[in-house]
């Protein structure tokens, strides 16, 4: 059974960081892109960040480039979001999901959530003084 699995999530004051991770199971990661999605109370899941399975190129989302930061470690079977400057519109549960892809690059995939068939089951994210 193909699973991912979030962690790191948690609460945070503004301005504070955060790494999220998100472990593979049943699967390696190689040949997956791998993005971050979020969802905060009664507005829809967005896609966050995205990389592709080389971790040759990168994408963000507008209201999060420059302070977040999307890694993988395919030997470790594991993805990272490293999250920094947090503000309370950061405030959500964050997603990790998977897609099994070779493309160069992942950016024109984030804003559909049927572009990534594995879920993981979701952290929470709170930003608060």
């Amino acid at each position: 059974q193909l699973q991912l699995v979030e962690s790191g999530g948690g609460l945070v004051q503004p301005g504070g960081s955060l790494r999220l991770s998100c472990a593979a199971s049943g699967f390696t990661l190689d040949y997956y892109r791998i993005a971050w999605f979020r969802q905060a109370p009664g507005k829809e899941r967005e896609g966050v960040s995205c990389i592709t399975s080389s971790g040759g190129s990168t994408n963000y989302a507008d209201s999060v480039k420059g302070r977040f930061t999307i890694s993988r470690d395919n030997a470790k079977t594991t993805a990272y979001l490293q999250m920094n400057g947090l503000q309370p519109e950061d405030t959500a549960v964050y997603y990790c999901a998977a897609g099994r892809s070779i493309l160069a690059t992942c950016g024109s995939k984030l804003s559909t959530t049927s572009n990534w068939p594995i879920w993981g089951q979701g952290t929470q994210v709170t930003v608060s003084s």
